[in-house]
């Protein structure tokens, strides 16, 4: 084999997150199964028609959980009651509508609401992929050409090229626990990055 010098390099790509996603979940309880069951199927239906009412579209309303278990008492010896919840997805596409769409969400399943987390996202452009992966390569020349210089040899052509790693958006979630959403909410995305990772092989000349 050749002489050669193979980098991985490390590109980014800001965008203005364009997706508000709401993770909420419905849990209901009560004596028996059939009875937490038929009250968490209601709730959850309406909280549905009233994401659908307020523009959430199929493609972006999606069922992540759904489960049932029992509630023992304090001894943890006797069943109690039961607990059933389904969690869901929400991807709102304008930010300024998440404030009214959570107060939909709580009038219409009330106490039993719960949103565990609210993130910031965008779809992926398949131009904003390609500039993360520019970004890479250019970094991956860049210090192979470094290294080159230190051993007193140059770049030549590419041999080999592999991507990978860490790549895509990194939410922030914001927690909230209650049903009472009052008012407004106010969503401040800022920037996030699209990133990715790209191994590279040189000849050294």
């Amino acid at each position: 084999m050749s002489d050669h010098v193979e980098v991985t390099g490390h590109g980014a790509h800001h965008v203005v997150p364009d997706l508000v996603i709401v993770r909420a979940r419905v849990q209901c309880e009560a004596n028996d199964v059939a009875s937490a069951l038929a009250d968490a199927s209601a709730r959850t239906r309406a909280a549905l028609q009233a994401a659908s009412d307020h523009g959430v579209e199929p493609r972006d309303r999606r069922t992540e959980d759904v489960g049932i278990h029992p509630r023992h008492d304090r001894e943890g010896t006797k069943v109690v009651g039961y607990t059933a919840y389904q969690a869901l997805r929400l991807t709102i596409r304008e930010a300024d509508r998440v404030g009214d769409l959570l107060q939909a969400l709580a009038g219409s399943a009330g106490d039993a609401l719960a949103v565990d987390g609210i993130e910031m996202g965008a779809d992926q452009t398949a131009e904003s992929v390609a500039a993360a992966r520019t970004a890479a390569f250019e970094d991956a020349r860049t210090r192979a050409a470094q290294f080159a210089d230190l051993a007193g040899a140059t770049l030549g052509k590419v041999i080999h090229i592999r991507e990978g790693g860490d790549d895509g958006f990194r939410p922030r979630p914001m927690m909230a626990r209650s049903a009472d959403f009052a008012g407004s909410m106010p969503i401040e995305g800022g920037t996030q990055a699209i990133t990715t990772t790209v191994t590279v092989r040189w000849e050294l000349t």
